[in-house]
């Protein structure tokens, strides 16, 4: 089989509520004339962000095109998830023209590039483009553009210390794999921010990639779809922080699902998140919130303190519960504190 047979692979890799799911849905209702197959990485039990992809099925990317993996990160799970999901994709009796994987927010995308390199799917699938989704604004507050030499001299004097989170080594592993940069939510942030952020991602940089700017996941899909970059025949250009590492652990995060019954103000519930946010250090809360005398659920999505939600589609026949996915590094989980003040 030639390169030209082989069917791309894009990779959207980036942080918690980047907006990759948002980005795979505008690909999904403008594919370019391709049939598409998409794989998302719940980092959790609930399937959120599957359910939403699932509500844009077309026959451009049919259900059974759209698969969920959700027993732990793809980067760590290759072998017993990402192969076996691939070549069930390759087998469907109508081949998808292009894949879509979403990764967890917390994956390092280099691991699942590695992956494809398996005689099994070596042959059969490129990676076409990693596409690395940045918040402008989480960018441009600093919160993951560490200064290296600084925490490096600081090291020097006392080797006990560690002053690199491990989401900034997520971060910049994300940045350093990719092909294209997007930088989302630049609605929210002012130019002199948007050209801070800009700056912080070019730093982290070891090779020339370009930055692009998007709102709400709407960007030319020529842009993304196509770039041909053969990532997996490139993997010495893409350095990592667990380069010479077998594998890696993601104990540093915890995630915890909280069940509540039905909510009868949405807008108290967006400030008790901003509370855990600000008391608890909760990175991200995302669920199905059942609000009362509404017979539409509620889709709620929070990145820190920023809260967003919207009524998404009837409950229908299934059980009107609240249910949200909580997501912090492994120091801040506090499950009944987190209860208490949700319930409150």
């Amino acid at each position: 089989m030639t390169d030209l047979a082989k069917i791309p692979v894009t990779i959207i890799t980036g942080f918690l509520g980047a907006g990759k799911t948002t980005l795979i849905s505008h690909l999904m209702r403008n594919p370019q004339g391709k049939r598409l197959a998409v794989l998302v990485n719940e980092f959790g039990t609930l399937g959120v962000d599957g359910a939403i992809l699932k509500a844009c099925a077309d026959e451009n990317c049919p259900l059974e095109n759209i698969i969920e993996l959700a027993n732990g990160c793809i980067c760590c799970t290759v072998a017993d998830d990402f192969i076996p999901t691939i070549e069930a994709l390759m087998a469907l009796p109508q081949r998808p023209d292009h894949i879509l994987i979403e990764t967890s927010g917390l994956a390092l995308p280099k691991p699942l590039l590695k992956a494809f390199e398996w005689p099994a799917i070596r042959s059969r699938v490129t990676v076409d483009g990693v596409i690395a989704l940045a918040d402008a604004e989480a960018v441009a507050a600093g919160r993951f553009a560490p200064d290296v030499a600084a925490v490096d001299a600081q090291r020097a004097q006392d080797p006990s210390l560690n002053h690199e989170t491990p989401l900034s080594e997520v971060f910049e592993d994300q940045i350093l794999c990719a092909d294209l940069v997007l930088l989302s939510k630049v609605d929210l942030v002012s130019l002199a921010d948007l050209a801070k952020a800009q700056e912080t991602i070019k730093a982290e940089m070891q090779r020339p990639v370009p930055i692009l700017n998007m709102t709400e996941g709407h960007i030319d899909p020529r842009l993304i779809l196509g770039l041909n970059a053969a990532a997996e025949n490139d993997l010495a250009a893409r350095p990592s922080h667990h380069d010479g590492h077998d594998d890696h652990e993601h104990d540093d995060f915890d995630t915890v699902v909280i069940s509540l019954p039905e909510v009868q103000d949405v807008d108290a519930l967006h400030e008790k998140i901003i509370r855990l946010a600000r008391e608890q250090h909760i990175l991200r809360v995302k669920g199905y919130v059942a609000v009362t005398g509404k017979p539409m659920r509620y889709l709620l999505q929070a990145v820190g303190e920023r809260v967003r939600g919207q009524f998404d589609q009837p409950w229908g026949d299934a059980l009107r519960t609240t249910q949200l996915v909580v997501i912090a590094e492994h120091d801040h989980i506090n499950l009944d504190a987190i209860h208490a003040l949700l319930a409150d």
